[in-house]
Formats: C-alpha cells, sequence, structure tokens
C-alpha cells in the first residue's frame, strides 16, 4: 500500500447489501475468474470488483473485500466455478431478487461451515502454514471467533485489544497452531532464528489474534455485519517486535490496522441474535432514470453498481448516462440466462416516468419468440439404410418411445434412452452403432 491512509471509521450496514447485489451481477456478466485449484480470484478480478464495490475497499492498493466477496459467494452456493469462470447457480440467480440481508444471513453462517479457504493463510508474512500437520482445522477456529463476535455489545464500538482480552478471559481460544511442536515450524523471515517456537515469539496476539483480525475485517466486514474503524497498517501493532525478523516488517498482515470493531443491526440478524432486519432508511436517489419512447434510458440520478451492471445486461450503454434497449441486447440477455421480468421490474421501481408502450410492446414480442424454440435436449442421431428402416424401427412397438424420425432417414434417440433402444433394436434384428 503507497497512500498513506488517514484515520477511517466506516459504517458497513448498507454498502455491503449494495455490493453483494453488484458482484452477484458481475457473476452473472461472467467478469469474475476464480483460480479452478484454490478458488481464489484472479488480480484482474480482484481490480474489476474493487470498482464495483459502493465504496471501493478498504484500502486502495490492499484487497480484502474485492478479495473475500467471490469466496463468500462460492461458499454459499451462489456460484460456482465453470471454465474459470465464477458463474451464478440457480440459487445465486433467486438471490438477486431476495432481500440483500437474508442472503448475507445465509452467507454468513454458510461461510462458518464451508469456507473456501483457511483465513489465517491470508497472513502472508507467518511462513510454514503449508507444512503437513502444522496448522489447527479451520472450522472450530471460525466458530470460536464467530461466538466471540456474539459477545460484543450491540452498536457500541469495542477495540481489538479489548475484544482479544475478553476472549481470552471467556477461554475463546481459535488456535491456529495442532500443537507446540508445530510452533517451531511457523516463522517470521527465517525458519531456524525467525521461528515462532522459542519462548515469547507466539503470543496469542500474533498467532490467535491476527486470524481473529483476519475473519473480522475480512469476512464480517465485507457482509456488514460489522462497523470499522482502522488505520493504514503499517507500524500500527508492536506486539511482533520483538520476534527475531521483525525489523524487516513494516506490519505483520493487512488487518493490523483494524482499531475497533461495532456490531451493527445486520450483524445480529446474521448472528442469530435478532428474528429479523429492518433496513436504515435509504439515503440515495431510489428513481434515478428515465425510459424513454425511443427506448433510450438516461440516468437522471446516481446510479449504484449493481443497479448499473444490471441495465448493462440488458441494454447497450450508448453514452456516459444513456442505455439503449433493442431487439438484439433483449435476446442477448435472454441468451444468458437472464428473464425479462427482472428488468422490467427494475425498470417499474427505477423510472420516474411511466415505461412507455414501445417498450411493451417490444419486451411482448421478445417474449413471443422466445418461447417459440424448444430445447429438447442432447440426441444420438442415427443414419439408416434407407427410408423403409428408419420408419420400420420408428413405428415399431417396441422403440417408438424410445426415438423420433427426423427426415427420412435419420432416427433421433434421446442420450437418457439409448441403452434401451439398443436393446430394443437388437431384437428388431438389427444393431447400432457405437460412437467413434
Amino acid at each position: 500500500m503507497n497512500d498513506v491512509l488517514e484515520h477511517q471509521v466506516r459504517p458497513t450496514e448498507q454498502e455491503a447489501q449494495l455490493n453483494l447485489r453488484a458482484v452477484l451481477e458481475l457473476c452473472a456478466a461472467g467478469e469474475v475468474r476464480c483460480s479452478e485449484k484454490t478458488g481464489r480470484p484472479s488480480a484482474a478480478t480482484i481490480r474489476t470488483v474493487r470498482s464495483r464495490l459502493a465504496s471501493g475497499d478498504f484500502y486502495p492498493d490492499e484487497p480484502i473485500a474485492a478479495f473475500a466477496w467471490p469466496l463468500l459467494l462460492q461458499a454459499g452456493g451462489l456460484a460456482r466455478i465453470d471454465g474459470g469462470r465464477l458463474r451464478l447457480t440457480p440459487k445465486g440467480r433467486a438471490a438477486l431478487a431476495a432481500p440483500a440481508a437474508e442472503v448475507i444471513r445465509a452467507l454468513w453462517q454458510r461461510w462458518l461451515t464451508h469456507a473456501v479457504i483457511d483465513e489465517f493463510s491470508r497472513i502472508d508474512e507467518i511462513k510454514g502454514q503449508r507444512i503437513k500437520n502444522v496448522i489447527s482445522a479451520a472450522k472450530p477456529r471460525r466458530q470460536v471467533v464467530a461466538r466471540a463476535l456474539a459477545g460484543c455489545p450491540v452498536d457500541e464500538w469495542i477495540g481489538v485489544d479489548g475484544l482479544f482480552a475478553s476472549m481470552r478471559r471467556a477461554r475463546l481460544n481459535p488456535a491456529v497452531a495442532r500443537s507446540d511442536m508445530a510452533l517451531w515450524k511457523l516463522y517470521l523471515v527465517d525458519p531456524q532464528y525467525g521461528s515462532l517456537g522459542y519462548d515469547g515469539f507466539h503470543r496469542w496476539e500474533i498467532l490467535e489474534g491476527r486470524y481473529t483480525l483476519a475473519v473480522l475485517f475480512e469476512y464480517a466486514g465485507t457482509l456488514g455485519l460489522i462497523d470499522v474503524e482502522y488505520v493504514h497498517p503499517d507500524g500500527e501493532r508492536d506486539d511482533f517486535r520483538d520476534n527475531w525478523g521483525a525489523d524487516e516488517l513494516d506490519a505483520l498482515s493487512r488487518y493490523d490496522g483494524l482499531q475497533a470493531i461495532r456490531l451493527n443491526a445486520l450483524g445480529c440478524f446474521a448472528l442469530g441474535l435478532a428474528d429479523s432486519y429492518q433496513p436504515p432508511a435509504a439515503t440515495g436517489q431510489e428513481r434515478g432514470l428515465k425510459v424513454l419512447p425511443n427506448l433510450d434510458v438516461v440516468v437522471t440520478g446516481s446510479l449504484p453498481p449493481g443497479d448499473e451492471l444490471l441495465l448493462s445486461a440488458y441494454a447497450e450503454q450508448t453514452a456516459d448516462r444513456v442505455w439503449t434497449i433493442s431487439s438484439t441486447s433483449l435476446l442477448t440477455a435472454l441468451d444468458t440466462g437472464r428473464e425479462l421480468a427482472e428488468f422490467t421490474g427494475f425498470l417499474a421501481s427505477r423510472a420516474e416516468n411511466e415505461v412507455p408502450g414501445t417498450l411493451d410492446t417490444l419486451v411482448d414480442d421478445i417474449s413471443r419468440r422466445a418461447g417459440q424454440l424448444t430445447d429438447l435436449g442432447h440426441v444420438r442421431m442415427i443414419e439408416c439404410a434407407d427410408s423403409a428402416l428408419a420408419t420400420l424401427i420408428a413405428r415399431d412397438r417396441a422403440t417408438r418411445s424410445l426415438c423420433r424420425l427426423v427426415g427420412d432417414r435419420h432416427l433421433a434417440i434421446p442420450l437418457d434412452r439409448e441403452s434401451k433402444f439398443r436393446v430394443a433394436v437388437r431384437k428388431l434384428g438389427y444393431v447400432m452403432p457405437t460412437s467413434s
């Protein structure tokens, strides 16, 4: 991080709900790439996500929320990796229309049990983590931090050192190392001199404390469960300065700048401390569009990133604040799995004026045309020697329900009926060729 960050007090409740929508829309547009092996987002994806976050990431040059969102969607079953891209699942498409707080609550609960990564792996300066039998299982650790968070006072700031102290008093210990022997495998800078196995080199704040900061800042903060007070991490914590090699480090982790947290209403709901959630009053302009008779959509107010992405899915941007709806743009949206009802509902809720009849006419026409083709699934196409044989097989009592006559000499066999068709056609005295 190159720029010195001023002291920040950041409410996250509203922006997290906007960011959820934006990242879901990015996935729907195929703009999120993740590693097939690790599930982690690519550097380009992190930049793309960061550019769409309502208030940007917590730091300008250090990914926290932009890194976390693709992982959270995977853990929550809202998206899965397909060909290197994160694609929405049916559950993810449903989430686009669901109350954001409900989705966030489910994401947090799912993260606690099905996280894609061990958050401690993000503490880059502590080496040796990949050595076998060194790091403890992440799931129990994560749930300890969740219990500690649930015990925080509601709508009151608590400093992270105060939180650490209360966790230790309550014996909430997210132990990172599997054993005392495992501590010797963890180190700063040098595996021998910088080993954390030495007395005083594995303080609670260095291991368990940093893990707690990672879970809170990168995941609870990203999901909007806690408001955060933070500064630039360099030089903010000195609890590791007595360790060998610490002089070479500006900070032990990217989370060292977190100073205090405040459990908010969304956090109470997500943690199960409240049965319902009432969103805060909207501060932005809810109706900021005009739909013109020529099918131009003009943005007249502020447009959240998620809304802009949805608009771009159904219309082509033709000017800085103008999108144009056409039959081509709507057909393209349908071809990517979008639904016209989603778009018309969006315009009805955001437009300052009544949607013109020209749009209704276009949508009705596209809906009619979209229903005129039916996908019957994959088939095996068989060519017969002559039309008489094709007709015989297509009309025989044993095979007629297993195939369909196409033209004069071809039979289409659904893949799920191929085995039965092979048996039936053999009884007729013929054999179906094997695939080449």
